[in-house]
């Protein structure tokens, strides 16, 4: 039997997780979890064999629940179950120590099959993610003082506000977001704030 701690912020979809999960005859769902923090306790409390893990939740996210969970338990096996296909945010999820990355939309028909193959051992990425990782494989990552920048200007703020607050010149600021637009190549301050956000490398 292979037992499931499903973690999720959003009621309809644990109802729906927990239908499919226990409509099985090998499986069974154990415990739910709201956010990352439950996600811990909860795993410490039922040792689930396979975890279901949302990315984006209050009080702690995704990636730091894995985080948190694995340096307690390094053979968990973890499936991030997320809507978010971004290479930076996938790269995130796989170094904290997820076994597989899944889009919910494929959830009717991957899930179990994810579940079984996890908990024998192997991985999964599916074929759109794989490619999304691929394409942005060699491109040039931002320094921290760019995720700064960029963050920054993902709040709407100008460069003089933007300078002030991290201390530089606003010609620091520019350059920073010439550098910004070359590695995302985006067009412009929206087009990169968009960039980053689709691939996970800011959040709002």
């Amino acid at each position: 039997m292979i037992r499931v701690l499903s973690v999720d912020d959003h009621h309809l979809l644990r109802e729906g997780i927990a239908k499919l999960v226990n409509a099985e005859s090998d499986m069974k769902l154990v415990a739910e979890a709201t956010n990352g923090q439950d996600a811990i306790a909860k795993f410490r409390l039922h040792r689930p064999d396979v975890t279901l893990m949302d990315l984006q939740m209050p009080a702690l996210n995704g990636i730091e629940a894995i985080l948190g969970i694995r340096s307690e338990f390094p053979n968990a096996r973890i499936i991030v179950l997320t809507t978010y296909r971004g290479d930076v945010q996938v790269l995130r999820a796989l170094k904290a120590g997820a076994r597989a990355y899944m889009l919910k939309a494929h959830v009717c028909r991957e899930l179990l099959e994810t579940i079984r193959d996890v908990h024998a051992g192997q991985k999964r990425i599916p074929p759109e993610v794989a490619a999304e990782l691929a394409e942005h494989a060699t491109d040039e990552a931002l320094t921290s003082r760019e995720l700064a920048v960029l963050r920054l200007v993902a709040g709407g703020n100008a460069n003089k506000e933007i300078a002030g607050q991290l201390l530089i010149s606003e010609e620091t600021v520019k350059s920073h977001m010439t550098n910004i637009l070359a590695k995302l190549g985006a067009n412009d301050r929206t087009h990169a704030v968009t960039i980053g956000l689709k691939r996970g490398i800011i959040e709002l």
